[in-house]
Formats: structure tokens, C-alpha cells, sequence
């Protein structure tokens, strides 16, 4: 009945900021709900047993910054992680007290641009865990399909994916400008999509850890972005594998690399007012480019033989270290996360930048990067005390690739829907479903529906 809430709960002096329903335990019983605060708690809440909320940080010892995205960890009863705009994760045990003192933490790992801390004490007690990852607000996370990785976006422009479990970096990305907003991944967990403050999507192969493409039809930030589930390759039963060309003594053979007709759906609200899908095509994730252009790049390293036509900065030898003893080129595959040593990852995100060439002017047309200094030093606050990657220096490398170095998507559809800004996009089976600041939620029609 939608004129009849199940649930209403008014809030004083701090407001909801995010929320999440764990879909493992729901049942006619059960509905657990975390619900977390612009003042820095979370609460819990079960929408059939009426009596059983709890609140965790409510002194704000742990954080006192918003609550910026909260969920349940998949497959689990009890645990789950919050963000915040400190740039910290939290992993709770919604069984468990929190102490009546601020937490004390021992460091349990640390790399490239993050740190892993376990909460001292004698009994269990939130959080089980605090990780400090990039600089500025943490805004959101995903986990990946099967549940081992999280990719996480923070407000220095950085996409990070962590093996969940052993605390590693398997892989990592920069925005082209500004901070990363949203992020989703496919549902194969190939590909990673992220939005954010350069107006852009971008996709990023977990798989070969590089961007695959950026998508251009926002006008103003994107808040939202969501695979659909329903369309494309999701629907095929065997997702393709690159075949044939792969060895490292071999060149790739355009012919040989062919495979069955990839698509993902994807799609991206905005700042804008806009919503837009977009199409994953296999020319865009496998790229063979015509003969007559093809040119083969020399000297790339000990990395085998480039692909022809492929930017510099995107041949093997820039991409992310492969695990030791993985041959192909293809990188890991899904199910085997791609445990880099972070010391290896480390040398990769300063790469020696190239002098200005006609790329960099060609560059400067396309996009104004008014905050980066031509000369190549770092902006004013150097480097922070988490690492942060200057944006002169990736700009051009694996991490960030320029502007034509990438296929460059159109949206499939781009339409204004709303008068005030997106913030939250699904897609159901038999429909799409938007909500902006407004405070209305509309379900759309399927295209072709």
C-alpha cells in the first residue's frame, strides 16, 4: 500500500544520509536496515521486530564526519562497512558494543596510498577494523560480485580496489579531474564504472587494470552509476574470453581475437538533471584498429610485443604488474584476485612525464585542467600524509590516461528527467528507478518496453 508507510521515523538535529537493507537475512520475520547520519552515526533497525534498534558511534568517538555510504558486507548477518568524509571505513559487528572511550588502533598493513588499523582491546568491540584510504571524503564503495574485492572512490580522484580479505591494492585509477562520486561494477565483475567531477564515466578493466573508455554526456557532476543487469552480456551464459594472440612470443592476430558480440548496459545520473545509458560495445573493449593506421610501437620494455595502434601509455609494459607466473596478457582471471605486492605497485604511478609535445596541446583543447600547473610541480599542499597522486604527473600514464588515448562513448539515450539534481539510479527487470533532491522517486519505462 503506498499511501500507508510501513515505517516513519523523524529526525532532529541530524539528518539520513545514506541507508542499506541487508537482502541476506530478509525474510517475512526480518528486515534489517542500517541508516547512517551527516553527525556520524549509524543506526540499526529492524522494520518487522520493532524494538531491536541499535545506534553505533553514537557518541561520535569513532568519527564525528558524515556518514557517507553504508552496507551490509555480502552473504553476512551481522557485519558491515560505513564511510566517511574523514576518508575512513569502519567495518562494525552489529552484535557487538562500541567502547565508552575513544578507540585505540594498532597498524595491521599499509600501501600506496592507504592504511589498515585493528581496534586494541581485551574483548571484541567496533570497529572490528579502520581503514584510512586516499585523501579527503571516502565516497562511496562497491563490493565486487563475488563478494572478494571493494572498490572504493575518495575525493582525491581516485579509484581503488582492495582484496577484501588479504587488505592488498589489486588495482587502481585517477579521474581526469576532481573527485570520484559513484562507482558499480559489472555484473561479471569485469569492469568497474565510476562518475564524478570531470563530468565523465569512466570504465575500468579489472581484469587488465586500465581505463577501456570514458563516457562524455553530462554536463555537470555525475552522482549515480549503475550496470544493468538485464541487458547485454549479463544475459549470456559464458562471458567471452579473449582467444588465440595472447602468448608473449606472438603477435595478437586482429582475426583471432574475435569473440561473440558483447554488450554491457550501463547507466549514469547526474547534477545535470540528465540520465543517460550507455553501451559497452566489443569494438570499445576490444579494440582492433584498421590496418592501414596500425603502427607498432618500439621499445616498450621487456613487456613482449605491444599491441598495435595502442597508445603508449596503455602497451603492457605501463600496465599494472602481473601476478608472477601469469604469461598472458589478459591478467588474472575474475575469480583469482590479482594480489600485486603493493611494493611493485608503488613504482608504477610516477612514470617520467614526457616533454610537451603536440599530444599536449592536442590535450589542452579537449578539457581545462586549470588547477594543474603546466610546469609539472605539485599543486600548493604537496603531497598529504596518505599519499596523494598529483594529477600533472598520472595524467598520460595507465592510471590516467589523456583524453584521446581512450574510446570516447556517446550515450546510447541522454534525457533530462528531473528539475533538481539525480542522486540515485536502479535498474529493476521490468523497470528503471530515479530519485533526485527533489525528494521524488519515479520508475521509468524500459526502452523498447
Amino acid at each position: 500500500d503506498l499511501h500507508k508507510p510501513i515505517d516513519k521515523r523523524i529526525y532532529k538535529g541530524t539528518q539520513p544520509t545514506c541507508h542499506d537493507f541487508n537482502q541476506f537475512t530478509a525474510a517475512t520475520d526480518t528486515i534489517a536496515l542500517l541508516v547512517g547520519f551527516s553527525a556520524g552515526q549509524v543506526q540499526y533497525l529492524d522494520l518487522v521486530k520493532k524494538d531491536t534498534s541499535k545506534l553505533f558511534n553514537e557518541e561520535r568517538l569513532i568519527d564525528k564526519t558524515k556518514v557517507t555510504f553504508v552496507k551490509w558486507l555480502p552473504e553476512t548477518e551481522r557485519l558491515f562497512l560505513a564511510s566517511h568524509a574523514s576518508g575512513h571505513l569502519y567495518l562494525y559487528d552489529a552484535e557487538q558494543p562500541c567502547g565508552a572511550a575513544a578507540p585505540q588502533y594498532n597498524l595491521l598493513t599499509q600501501g600506496e596510498g592507504f592504511s589498515v588499523f585493528a581496534c586494541k582491546s581485551k574483548t571484541p568491540r567496533n570497529p572490528l577494523l579502520k581503514w584510512a584510504v586516499g585523501e579527503g571524503a571516502l565516497n562511496e564503495f562497491a563490493f565486487s560480485p563475488d563478494g572478494r574485492s571493494l572498490a572504493c572512490v575518495s575525493q582525491d580522484g581516485c579509484l581503488r580496489v582492495f582484496h577484501f580479505d588479504s587488505m592488498l591494492l589489486q588495482g587502481m585509477m585517477k579521474s581526469y579531474f576532481g573527485g570520484l562520486l559513484c562507482v558499480c561494477w559489472s555484473p561479471d565483475g569485469r569492469y568497474v564504472v565510476t562518475g564524478g567531477e570531470d563530468d565523465l564515466v569512466t570504465v575500468w578493466s579489472f581484469t587488465e587494470g586500465r581505463v577501456v573508455a570514458r563516457g562524455h554526456g553530462h554536463k555537470s557532476w555525475v552522482n549515480a552509476v549503475a550496470f544493468d543487469p538485464f541487458t547485454g552480456a549479463a544475459q549470456s551464459p559464458q562471458p567471452p574470453e579473449l582467444s588465440g594472440g595472447e602468448e608473449e612470443d606472438e603477435p595478437p592476430d586482429p582475426l583471432v581475437r574475435r569473440s561473440p558480440a558483447v554488450t554491457y548496459r550501463f547507466g549514469s545520473a547526474g547534477q545535470d538533471t540528465q540520465f543517460c545509458l550507455w553501451d559497452l560495445t566489443e569494438d570499445v573493449l576490444y579494440p582492433r584498429p584498421p590496418l592501414s593506421r596500425a603502427r607498432t610501437l618500439t621499445g616498450s620494455g621487456d613487456a613482449g610485443i605491444p599491441m598495435p595502434g595502442l597508445p603508449r601509455s596503455l602497451s603492457r609494459s605501463n600496465s599494472l604488474p602481473q601476478p608472477a607466473g601469469m604469461g598472458s596478457a589478459r591478467g588474472p582471471p575474475p575469480d583469482v584476485p590479482p594480489a600485486f605486492s603493493v611494493g611493485r605497485f608503488a613504482t608504477l604511478t610516477l612514470q617520467e612525464r614526457k616533454g610537451p609535445s603536440s599530444t599536449e596541446k592536442e590535450h589542452k583543447r579537449y578539457h581545462s585542467l586549470g588547477n594543474i600547473s603546466r610546469s609539472g610541480e605539485k599543486p600548493p599542499g604537496g603531497a598529504g600524509s596518505r599519499g596523494r597522486l598529483d594529477t600533472a604527473k598520472v595524467l598520460g600514464t595507465a592510471l590516467c590516461p589523456r583524453i584521446h588515448e581512450v574510446p570516447l562513448l556517446e550515450p546510447l539515450v541522454c534525457k533530462k528527467i528531473a528539475h533538481e539534481r539525480l542522486t540515485v539510479l536502479l535498474f529493476l527487470e521490468d523497470c528503471i528507478v530515479t530519485a533526485c533532491q527533489e525528494g521524488l522517486i519515479c520508475t521509468w519505462a524500459r526502452p523498447g518496453k
